[in-house]
């Protein structure tokens, strides 16, 4: 793909180093059986690695200029859908496919990267597990612990579905063309036991208003709620209002918005 015309308002930075991509597709046990949902195929280098491990393969390309490339890949296992993926019907499309477990693997373009992981998580697609390339300073946002400056309402909203984990950093060299920022590949494994939230809507909008002002304390920030008997609840666990959300683990979280 010497002569293509990489597009920056796409996010085209196309994976080339192959042990990157070796590790990437080995990092999850994928069996014949199994459906893989790539996003952004781009070139096809990581498609083609999937395509090895003979797994009914859908691709999602928004780009059709690189038609010319994915079909010269294109197997009988693999549907390569030139389609925006966040206005693809994902649910509809894997109705045909009869299959063991779903994942996600992709090479996620910067700028959409979030969009597109609750795009999947609303879809209700049952994925097992994801495997996504994501700017290095995103990876470690997802993957951050209560206490650290990373952790934000972001980082409750996925780790309540998901497990998550740093695998490796993927320098910007190994990309064409080379981004201006580091990657690294996150593991997003669905929970087995997820927290047993009441409501989700209250979850998830006393975690939003929690962080509405990261600096503020959660006095200041939901001075709309109960303050008498969150303080009760953090006290529980050595802790009062003059917190900042930050330093709130999930769990925390979870038994504030069900005594809510």
């Amino acid at each position: 793909m010497n002569n293509f015309k990489h597009k920056k308002s796409l996010g085209q930075n196309f994976l080339k180093d192959e042990t990157i991509l070796n590790n990437i597709v080995n990092a999850v046990d994928l069996q014949k059986n199994d459906l893989v949902i790539e996003i952004g195929p781009g070139q096809g280098a990581l498609t083609k690695k999937i395509q090895e491990k003979k797994v009914n393969l859908i691709c999602y390309e928004i780009d059709e200029r690189t038609k010319p490339y994915l079909e010269k890949i294109k197997e009988s296992k693999t549907n390569i859908i030139y389609e925006d993926i966040l206005q693809a019907d994902i649910y509809g499309d894997i109705q045909d496919y009869k299959y063991e477990n779903l994942y996600v693997i992709a090479n996620l373009p910067y700028y959409i990267t979030t969009p597109i992981i609750k795009k999947i998580i609303d879809s209700n697609l049952n994925v097992k597990t994801m495997l996504l390339m994501v700017q290095k300073e995103v990876a470690e946002r997802f993957c951050a612990k209560s206490g650290s400056k990373n952790y934000g309402s972001l980082t409750i909203y996925l780790n309540y579905f998901y497990e998550i984990e740093k695998l490796f950093d993927v320098p910007r060299t190994c990309f064409n063309p080379a981004p201006n920022v580091d990657s690294a590949v996150v593991k997003f494994q669905k929970r087995d036991n997820k927290f047993k939230v009441l409501n989700e809507d209250n979850f998830f909008n006393l975690v939003k208003n929690a962080f509405r002002q990261k600096r503020k304390n959660l006095k200041n920030n939901l001075e709309n709620y109960d303050l008498n008997k969150i303080n009760d609840i953090l006290n529980n666990y050595n802790l009062s209002l003059k917190n900042r959300a930050e330093e709130i683990p999930i769990e925390v979280f979870v038994t504030i918005s069900n005594n809510l």
